[in-house]
Order: C-alpha cells, then structure tokens, then sequence
C-alpha cells in the first residue's frame, strides 16, 4: 500500500514537475513570439519610418525644385523685361537720333533756301529794275514813233474799243432783225409746238416736274428764307429750280434731270417735316437723302434683274440699272424698255432654240450707256461697252451693246435678237415721244458747253432750258473774269446749240469763310 503511495506521489510529483517544464517551454515559446513580433514590429516601423523619410525627403526635393524653377522663371521673366525695357530704351534713342538727324538735316536745307531766296530776291530786284528801265525805254519809243504820249495812247484805245462795242451791238441788232425775219415761219411753228407741248400737262409733269404740298402758306416763306439764302442754298445743293408762286400751299419743282428731281423732293419733304429750314441744316439733309437715293438705286436695280431673272451682275452694273429708272429716251423709261427688251428677247430665242439667259442678259444691258452718258463724254454705245467690259461681261454681251444700232456688225446670234427686240420695243404704239429725248439732248449739251470752260465747278440748266447756272471755283475764277465767262458761254451756245427764244447765263462766285470756336 505504501509502495502504491509512494508511486502515487512519485507519479504527481512527476506530473507536477512535467507539467511544470511544458509550462516553461511554452512560456519561453511565447516569450520567444513575442519577441519575434516584437521584432517584427520594430523592423517594419523601420521600413515605414525610413519611407515616410524618404518620402518627406522626395516632397522637400520637389518643393525645392520647383521653388527653385518658379525662382528662375521669375528671373528669366525679369530679364526678359528689363530687355525689352532696354530695346525700347535704345529704339527710343535711336529714334531721337533720327529726329535730330532730320531736324539738322531740314535747318541745313532752311538754311540752303533762305540763301537761295535771298539770291533770289536781289535778282529780281534786278530784273525788276532792268524791266523798269526798258519799259520806260520801250515806251518813249513809241511815243516818239506815235507821236502820241502814254495818256493819248491810252485814250485812243478807249475809244476803238467803245466803236468796237458799238458795231458789235449794231451787228447782233442787224443779225437779230435779219433773223427774225428769216425764221419768222420756223418761230411760229416752234410757238405752236411750244403751245401744244404745254397742253400736254400729264405728260410734261410726269417727266420734268414735282409738286411738293405744303401745310401752309407760312412755310414758302421759310423755303425762301432771309434775303432768299434758304432757296439759293437749295438750288445749288440740288441743282434743280424751286418754283414758289400763287399756287396755294404747294413749291413745284422744275428739272430735267428726274434723278435731281426726286432728290430734291425727298429733301425737301423731309426739311418741311422737321422743321428746320436754314443753309446748314439744308445741305445736311440733301446730302443725306442723296445718299439714300444711291441705296434706292441699288434696290431698283436688284429688283428689275430679279424680275428679268439674271444673276450674278456686277454691283456697278446694278446701280447703273437703277439710274435707268430715272432716264427716258424718246418719252420712254430706259429701265422698263431694257426689261421689256430682256421678255421679248428670251421668247424669240426660246422659238429659235437659243440659251435664253445669255440673251435675255444682254438685252437688260443694252442701254447700259444710257446711265452714264450724261456724266462722261461719248456715245451711249461707247460708254455701255467700256462698262461693260470694266465689270466683267462676256463678249456675247459686249457685242449686243455696240451692234444694237447697227453701228457694229453682230457676231452672235443674241446681238441679231437684240437687234430685233429693240425695233420691237420701240415701234410699238405709244412707247416713245421724240421731242422729249430732243429736250433733254438739248438740256445735256447746255451744261456740257458749260462745263468746258476753265474753272467751272458745277453746271445746272433749269427753268425748262431758258436759264443755266453756273457754279465756278472762286479761287481760279475773280470778279471781273466771271463776267467775261458768261459772255464767251453765251457766244458758244449761240454757235453750237438751236434753240426757241433766249438763254438766261448766270454765273454765280460764292466765296465762304469758315471758323470753329474751340
């Protein structure tokens, strides 16, 4: 039993002891874990503080660079500047170099020309001097070989030039009588067809005057304005004659040129409406309403290529269309004779079996001239061809221009159309009136007479053709040489042109003085 004992304990004590020793191994076990992990920790805290250096060390890197490149930019920036400062600096010297180059340069050639007007000047003191002597040399002579002084030189002359006058004023009385008697048959025939013309009211208002209404009476004494200066200014900014007589609350215009016409009537409407009548204010709105004729030309040519059907016509040439509107030939409207000319054209090639454009578009152009060839010099013909070939038309058209009177032989089978087209229009009853293409010749060839004559501005024939004014340059034309320019105008009219009765010459010298007040 004991021995059972003792085994017993022996066994528990040996169990304890065992159990003992497995503790202590697994404590050192977990001891040496722990120490492991332990370890572990502190190794990766190394790794992570290292690259948490390292990453702070990358960051202060770049925030140093690029510190470091914003540095140099602004640098780079500043010295950029202080460059361009520096160029602009040496431009500007070498600006004022130049400048004082070219001011040396000018007071050198003041100097130089000063020199030579003094030189100059002591000449023609000589000269003057020299002339002087010879003048009372060459004057002496002749009294001696005259036997007359300078006083009865003078005086003789006088008198050849007032006998001069006189048989010159005896002559043109002898001429008037002789005449008179001559064509007594032919005035009286001019007399009645004068007559009749004025009978003719429709046809003579539609195509040389305007009535423009007043809202009362009051108002034609403000178109006239003070010592007539509202009427002149308007005369001569339109070119037109306004007729203020006992017709009640109405200024009729009167002008053979429609285009001054309208514009005079338009500028006029408009002063009435606004209210404000005076020399200023007058050539303001002539000017204005001039301009928006130019846009009303335009759109009456858009219009009529639009209705005809013809495309791609050059600005110019629409423009000139336009201007067709206002011009009559033989009574008859050239813009409504050239559409008319652009139908009839295209139906007789479409029989024919001819491109109808081509012809229909040289038909609408036919009479282009007729726009320009009061304002230039040459035949209506001449002048459609120049435009024609300065705006870019083809030869087709070209050629229809110049052979639609036969002055040209026709080359193309649209020339032979336009040819035809234009008898056409023109034979049909009532499209023309051959005295009214007669007058306003007449009318053309009055200003153009004109106009010839050195320092002549402007040229206006109004008043049916009875009176021209004429506008001249007052600095090339004085006093005394306008009087003499009316006379040698009458004398060429009286050579060049036929006319009824006489021709009112008006030549007319403004001179204005213009300041502004600062």
């Amino acid at each position: 039993m004991l021995t059972i004992v003792f085994t017993a304990a022996m066994s528990a004590v040996a169990g304890i002891a065992l159990g003992f020793i497995l503790r202590k191994v697994i404590a050192e076990g977990q001891i040496s874990g722990a120490k492991n992990y332990a370890a572990q920790i502190i190794e990766n805290a190394k790794k992570e503080a290292a690259a948490h250096i390292k990453e702070a060390e990358l960051e202060a890197k770049d925030r140093m660079l690029k510190a470091q490149a914003e540095f140099d930019q602004r640098t780079k920036d500043e010295r950029r500047d202080l460059q361009n400062l520096e160029n602009r600096l040496r431009q500007r010297e070498e600006n004022i170099d130049r400048r004082v180059e070219v001011v040396e340069k000018k007071e050198k050639d003041l100097n130089a020309m000063n020199q030579r007007l003094l030189e100059t000047e002591k000449k023609l003191k000589a000269n003057e001097e020299e002339l002087s002597r010879a003048v009372s040399e060459q004057r002496k002579k002749l009294e001696a070989i005259s036997g007359l002084s300078a006083e009865a030189a003078k005086n003789e002359l006088i008198n050849s030039l007032v006998d001069e006058a006189k048989r010159e004023s005896l002559n043109t009385i002898k001429r008037i009588e002789e005449e008179t008697k001559e064509n007594a048959e032919k005035k009286a025939r001019e007399i009645i067809t004068t007559a009749i013309q004025r009978v003719a009211a429709d046809h003579t208002s539609e195509v040389s005057v305007s009535v423009v209404p007043l809202p009362n009476e009051e108002m034609k004494g403000r178109i006239i304005g003070r010592e007539g200066r509202n009427i002149k200014t308007l005369e001569t900014m339109t070119g037109v004659d306004f007729i203020i007589d006992d017709t009640p609350e109405a200024v009729t215009i009167s002008a053979f040129d429609p285009v001054r016409r309208e514009t005079a009537r338009l500028a006029l409407e408009k002063l009435i409406t606004d209210g404000r009548i005076h020399p200023g204010r007058i050539e303001e709105v002539v000017e204005k309403t001039k301009q928006e004729m130019e846009s009303r030309l335009k759109d009456l040519g858009e219009q009529a290529a639009m209705d005809v059907g013809i495309t791609n016509l050059h600005p110019e040439l629409i423009k000139l269309l336009g201007k067709l509107h206002y011009r009559t030939s033989y009574g008859q409207n050239v813009l409504k004779h050239s559409m008319e000319m652009a139908y009839i054209t295209s139906i007789l090639a479409a029989e024919l079996k001819v491109p109808t454009l081509m012809a229909k578009r040289a038909a609408l152009l036919h009479d282009i001239g007729k726009a320009i060839d009061h304002e230039q010099e040459g035949s209506h013909i001449q002048l459609g061809v120049e435009a024609a070939k300065k705006y870019g038309e083809s030869d087709i058209v070209i050629n229809a221009i110049a052979a639609h009177h036969g002055d040209t032989e026709p080359k193309y089978i649209e020339s032979v159309l336009v040819q035809a087209a234009d008898g056409i229009s023109a034979a049909r009853p009532g499209a023309r009136k051959e005295s009214l293409e007669n007058y306003i010749k007449r009318l053309e060839n009055l200003e153009k007479i004109a106009s010839s004559f050195e320092g002549v501005a402007k040229t206006f024939a109004i008043q049916a053709g009875r009176e021209i004014r004429i506008m001249v340059e007052q600095d090339r034309v004085d006093d005394m040489k306008a009087y003499q320019l009316s006379k040698d105008i009458a004398k060429k009219i009286e050579g060049e042109l036929e006319y009824p009765g006489q021709i009112k010459v008006i030549v007319i010298r403004e001179v204005r003085a213009t300041e502004y007040a600062k």
